[in-house]
């Protein structure tokens, strides 16, 4: 068995500190350690973009990295994207405008469209498109997604 290695980190605000095995990835210990249970598995192999959350504000895959890669860093998951019962506006968004079908890229589309709308506030369609087109979804045909990314620029361009 390999030796724990010691990490500190931020997860959705809170402060994390403990032991983990080195080669576990971060994806699993967000999962399991942790019990956020929001981060999806999929591919395994970082093109779904089920796992994607945000690490020091930028969307990356977290079946890609190891849990000890993360040490020191600040991470949202979906479950941090909300401020308490108070939805995120993407989150409205994706809820009014039906950006969500069976639910499971749901959580990667609304931490990739976050970064997105960080860097970018006035999107058009096409950078929209193009800025999701990494997280894959069988349900919605990203039609709705598109929609979604949209009404929620034009709400927090507005806030």
């Amino acid at each position: 068995m390999a030796q724990r290695q010691r990490i500190n980190l931020k997860v959705n605000g809170v402060e994390y500190e403990g032991e983990v095995e080195p080669r576990k990835l971060l994806v699993d210990f967000l999962r399991e350690d942790l019990e956020l249970l929001g981060t999806h598995v999929g591919c395994e192999h970082g093109v779904c973009g089920a796992c994607t959350i945000l690490l020091n504000g930028k969307a990356v895959r977290s079946c890609l990295m190891l849990a000890v890669q993360a040490d020191g860093a600040e991470l949202t998951t979906i479950e941090g994207l909300a401020q308490g019962a108070q939805l995120h506006p993407i989150q409205e968004a994706f809820h009014e405008h039906h950006g969500l079908q069976c639910g499971f890229c749901t959580p990667g589309m609304l931490l990739t469209s976050h970064e997105f709308l960080q860097e970018n506030p006035s999107p058009t369609r096409e950078e929209a498109k193009k800025a999701i087109s990494g997280v894959l979804c069988r349900c919605t045909g990203y039609k709705q997604v598109i929609d979604s990314v949209m009404a929620a620029a034009e709400t927090m361009k507005n806030e």
